[in-house]
Order: C-alpha cells, then structure tokens, then sequence
C-alpha cells in the first residue's frame, strides 16, 4: 500500500494504492480495531479504515465504480463517501468508529472530512445504535457457541482459545460502546479498563456460555433507558454534505481535465 498526494483547486488529494488499483480522494482514514481499543498485543495486526469519494463524473455512466476496497497485510477497508453514509445511517458499528476517532488515530484528514465529523451526532438513531450493536454482539456470542463446530481430532485447541477469547471481547466492547452511544449520543473509542476485557476474554475461552449474562444484562439496559436520540436518523445533514462532496470533485475533475 502506498500513499501519494497532489494538490487540486488549493487542497491536498490523497491516494492510496490497494492491491495494484489506486483509489484517489481519501477524505478520512484512521487506525481502527484492537489498536484504536486499547486491546492490542504483541502480534496484533493493525486495522485501518477510510472513506474516499469517487470522481462525480464516474457516477453518471450505466457501471459506477467500485465502492469499497479491502486488502490484507495490511488490514484496510476503503468505502466511498455515499456507501459510508448507508452504513453509518444504519448504525454499523464499523464504519461509525471513522467519526469518533481520538485525534491521534487519524492518519487522513480534510476539510470534507472534518465537516463529516462535526455532523456525525446527525446519524444516529435510537433503534438502529440499538440493533446493530446489539445484533453485531450476538452474532459474536453464537461464534462462540459454535467455536467447536468442524474440529476434528487434532485440532489446536490453542488457536481455538485464542478465537474465542477474541470474540469475548469484542462482544464486551460491543455491549458498552453501543450502550454507551444509545444512552448519551457519544463514543468512546478507547475501553477504560482493557485488562477487564482481556480476563472476560479468558474467562469465556474456558466457558462459552458465561458470556451470557453480560449479553443479558446488556439487553435489559438498553430496554429499560430511555435515549436522548431520535427513533429514526435524520439524513438531511448527510445528504447535503454528500451533494458537496459531489460538487467539489466534480469541480475538480473538470480543472484538472481543463
């Protein structure tokens, strides 16, 4: 992966290179995952996501372009700015960590970028923070219900514990980032106390199932708290910050093109 720059109608363009094809217009990227968390260790590989806005000129055709890029080694995922809003709109808990970063994890930042991170209280909704943490909590605890399905004889037990404890803590961080966001319109990136995670984590490698009560306790809070955001999410601040999005790179296309 790779990163260049040039310079259209007086602002800084990024690029990054992904798997040989060159995504331009990077208008925010960061750390994300265990290292943005706190949960981090020797080994851990680094997660990075970011948004980029494809030329408004390529939109107009019959085939629009791609709109994510995913590579390994390194870890990256690059949605354009208009899948970005669908998922944030949605409350994925993924891509919504992208506005939330603390500073220091921004490895991409411009000025489109930083008028989505001051709108980004807009796409958040009670039901759908609700649902996707949630949702994205349990599907964590039926992996590890079914941690064992398909190993036969021989299989590394280790390699196995170490899954499931890594599933334990994303199910924790997933209760209280998303419990969090629903109770106070805020996210906290960073866990306060990552060492509580790591023991939960070792704790449900022994155990699957103590998993649940936390899950459960989770489920209750989020039922009896009432939130300060709306049922539904309101997409006019989106909405007009993507028809900018559009006009600038529209603009600059046509400079650059001139």
């Amino acid at each position: 992966m790779t990163v260049q720059s040039e310079t259209v109608q007086s602002e800084t363009v990024q690029s990054e290179t992904v798997h040989d094809v060159t995504v331009r217009n990077i208008l925010l990227s960061g750390v994300v995952g265990s290292t943005a968390y706190g949960l981090a260790h020797a080994g851990s590989d680094v997660d990075r996501l970011g948004m980029f806005a494809a030329p408004t000129e390529d939109l107009l055709g019959l085939h629009g372009p791609k709109e994510s890029h995913v590579s390994t080694a390194p870890d990256r995922t690059l949605h354009e700015a208009a899948k970005w809003c669908r998922l944030a709109l949605g409350g994925n808990p993924t891509v919504m960590e992208l506005v939330w970063l603390p500073d220091d994890l921004y490895e991409t930042r411009t000025p489109l970028g930083d008028e989505l991170i001051a709108i980004r209280g807009t796409f958040l909704s009670a039901r759908r923070i609700r649902d996707a943490y949630l949702g994205y909590a349990t599907q964590q605890f039926r992996k590890l219900q079914n941690r064992n399905d398909g190993a036969g004889p021989g299989a590394d037990t280790t390699a196995t514990g170490r899954r499931t404890a890594k599933h334990a803590r994303h199910l924790k961080r997933l209760c209280e980032q998303g419990y969090e966001l629903y109770a106070t319109g805020e996210l906290t990136i960073r866990v306060d106390d990552p060492e509580s995670f790591h023991r939960f984590g070792e704790q449900v490698a022994a155990d699957p199932e103590a998993a649940l009560p936390l899950l459960r306790r989770y489920e209750e809070a989020f039922a009896e708290t009432r939130s300060p955001l709306p049922e539904h999410p309101d997409d006019t601040a989106a909405d007009a910050w993507l028809r900018r999005v559009r006009r600038h790179f529209y603009a600059a296309r046509a400079t650059a093109d001139g």
